[in-house]
């Protein structure tokens, strides 16, 4: 979106809420922090966010306080999470993990500002009027993960072209699947190739994809990005490993934990001369 780092921006708006504070509000601003992830699986985020309240002249504790909240992959908590993050008398809310996080936010309050980052397209999802003139009381960035599904798939068939079929691995329970599925659907056969869908929504389930893989001697597989896929990133990782399956995945965080590649956004900057796109050895 057209606008600063979202990080900057929620430091920013911080300096005026003091000012626009009534009697019931602490001091100190406080944070809320929804996301459909784990803390555990968003080191790496959590790092950058912190360094960009650090550049505005925020540190938690110090001068800023910071709610966390996490679905861990159950997208079913997050209503309940963000009206928690309300009682709390949160200041705002940083939505983290795609477009369904902030959906939960924004259903929950009309009046405290959210700021979200997804990899998904907030327009189509109803968050936002536009991207240069979001309205309401949402705001935020989009890093086009779901954008990069088709340059994904083709690096994939780059790697293994011998692979007439590609195993996709997707949450059922992701706001937009089915677009997902469709337009991956297209885009293998713009290549050439058929994609078998396996849908996973539970640690059980990703193991059941990956035998019904192994039975149908698919090739390769393609990984969507999602919170809940992340939760689980090490279980995809070692399950692909076992099984001698080529694999993509959506971010750079999952090749640093071993996985074979990746085409994306990382989470957190990285030097301009370090690719997006690496392989491990």
């Amino acid at each position: 979106m057209k606008r600063r780092e979202f990080i900057t921006l929620l430091g920013g708006s911080a300096a005026a809420w003091p000012l626009a504070a009534n009697a019931q509000q602490p001091a100190m601003p406080v944070v809320g922090f929804l996301s459909g992830g784990t803390a555990s699986g968003w080191q790496s985020f959590l790092t950058g966010f912190r360094g960009g309240l650090n550049q505005a002249g925020f540190a938690e504790g110090r001068n800023v306080a910071v709610e966390y909240r996490w679905a861990e992959g159950d997208y079913d908590r997050l209503p309940a999470l963000a009206a928690d993050l309300i009682k709390h008398g949160v200041t705002v809310i940083f939505a983290n993990g795609g477009n369904t996080p902030a959906l939960a936010a924004k259903a929950a309050t009309q009046t405290i500002p959210i700021v979200f980052e997804t990899g998904g397209d907030p327009v189509k999802a109803g968050l936002v009027a536009s991207l240069n003139r979001p309205g309401g009381n949402v705001t935020g960035v989009s890093w086009t993960a779901s954008a990069l599904s088709a340059k994904r798939l083709g690096i994939l068939h780059q790697l293994v072209p011998k692979a007439s079929v590609v195993g996709l691995l997707v949450n059922p329970d992701y706001q937009e699947v089915n677009v997902q599925v469709r337009e991956l659907k297209d885009a293998a056969a713009a290549i050439g190739v058929q994609t078998d869908a396996a849908m996973a929504n539970t640690a059980d389930s990703i193991d059941k994809a990956f035998t019904s893989f192994v039975d149908k001697r698919i090739a390769a597989v393609f990984v969507a990005n999602d919170p809940f896929i992340a939760v689980h990133r090490a279980q995809i990782i070692a399950l692909a490993a076992r099984h001698a399956m080529p694999t993509i995945y959506p971010l750079r965080e999952d090749v640093v934990a071993g996985g074979l590649i990746s085409y994306g956004t990382s989470l957190r900057p990285v030097p301009a001369s370090r690719p997006l796109r690496r392989t491990n050895p």
